[in-house]
């Protein structure tokens, strides 16, 4: 009689037990990340090299063009993450953007216009004029501040290899100032704000490219990595428990020195020893076999969104990393031809997405 008691109790704790454990609910916000590929206007600016993306350059980049790109990209960013999140991004990290006007164009498209997003952003030193920003919702985050560092390198900085390498593809050229030889690249954004009330720091990149070869520029890279960890260890210093999401177009993958060395990215959570190290679930994903962008039919993962030791805690009361994906739905990918398999991306006859695809992370709180 006794053991059947006891059974008949356990039963019921167990049932009331699940019960709560189903019952918890939890607030889930996106943080995306999106390199928008050579998003020009059509005006020609006189102190940058946009010459190109002109109705009379090379890319007969004409008005109509503009905004079909518009158009295609508030596409892309009004879906990311809907997955697990009905929500459109909170946050959205943005590299290849010419300036603050057409972050205004994009965020008025009718399929973000409703999500009111605010925007953080530099002019940046590139040569190009192609800058990092920021865009947020405002119901959903408050920003205190914002700055653009800016990654001082020189061309002597560069690698000696012995070899010539075969250099890459990109538009991304290095540009020099000749007086001093300086390298001209993006700033790093810090935007530090309260996410519903709790305060979160968002550091948005774009590194220098891989222009003359992936060896030979790597000094640049591992410099922005290097400025990447200062900027981290200069927040952890204000506040030991500082929140910090660090995201961008890295142009290098999660095993180059860059971010393996440079930054401290680690694998895996057990891995994090104090607050100011670094999760990159991208890692893995990039072991697996994920790719946000691709070259000679080689795939890798140059998007990526890393989080402080505080967001990988299991105490849900704050905001945590839940998981992490890359946004790569059909629609947006080269169905046909050499490129087959390909982010579907500009070319003179079509206007395109992206050559990359999003990478995107969702946080989470429990709703007490």
């Amino acid at each position: 009689m006794k053991i059947k008691n006891l059974m008949t109790l356990f039963i019921v704790l167990f049932a009331v037990l699940s019960a709560n454990a189903q019952a918890k609910k939890y607030i889930v916000h996106t943080v995306a990340f999106y390199n928008f590929e050579n998003l020009f206007d059509t005006i020609n600016d006189p102190n940058t090299i946009d010459e190109e993306w002109l109705p009379s350059g090379v890319q007969n980049w004409t008005s109509k063009k503009y905004h079909q790109k518009l158009e295609n990209l508030s596409i892309v960013l009004s879906q990311i993450g809907t997955g697990e999140n009905a929500n459109s991004p909170t946050f959205i990290g943005g590299a290849e953007i010419e300036n603050r006007g057409v972050l205004e164009d994009l965020i008025k498209q009718p399929k973000l216009i409703n999500s009111d997003y605010g925007i953080v952003h530099f002019d940046s030193p590139d040569k190009r004029g192609i800058d990092v920003a920021l865009l947020y919702q405002k119901k959903h985050f408050k920003p205190t501040s914002y700055v653009n560092i800016p990654l001082i390198i020189y061309k002597k900085q560069e690698a000696k290899v012995k070899k010539k390498e075969e250099e890459e593809a990109t538009d991304d050229k290095v540009e020099l100032d000749n007086s001093s030889e300086r390298v001209f690249t993006r700033d790093q954004l810090l935007v530090t704000g309260f996410l519903d009330g709790d305060e979160i720091n968002i550091i948005v990149n774009h590194w220098p490219s891989r222009s003359g070869g992936e060896k030979k520029s790597s000094p640049f890279r591992e410099a922005a990595g290097a400025l990447n960890r200062k900027i981290i260890d200069s927040l952890i210093k204000i506040n030991p428990n500082a929140k910090i999401i660090t995201m961008g177009d890295l142009n290098d993958g999660s095993y180059n020195r860059s971010v393996k060395v440079q930054l401290g990215a680690k694998l895996k959570k057990s891995e994090l020893k104090a607050s100011g190290d670094i999760y990159n679930p991208f890692e893995q994903m990039a072991k697996d076999g994920n790719a946000t962008l691709f070259y000679r039919d080689a795939g890798d993962i140059f998007d990526q969104i890393m989080v402080s030791e505080p967001f990988t805690r299991t105490d849900y009361s704050s905001y945590r990393y839940w998981k992490a994906g890359i946004w790569n739905k059909p629609f947006m990918i080269q169905t046909t031809g050499q490129y087959k398999g390909y982010p579907l991306r500009h070319s003179i006859n079509e206007v395109g997405f992206s050559d990359h695809f999003p990478a995107y992370i969702y946080l989470i709180k429990e709703i007490k």
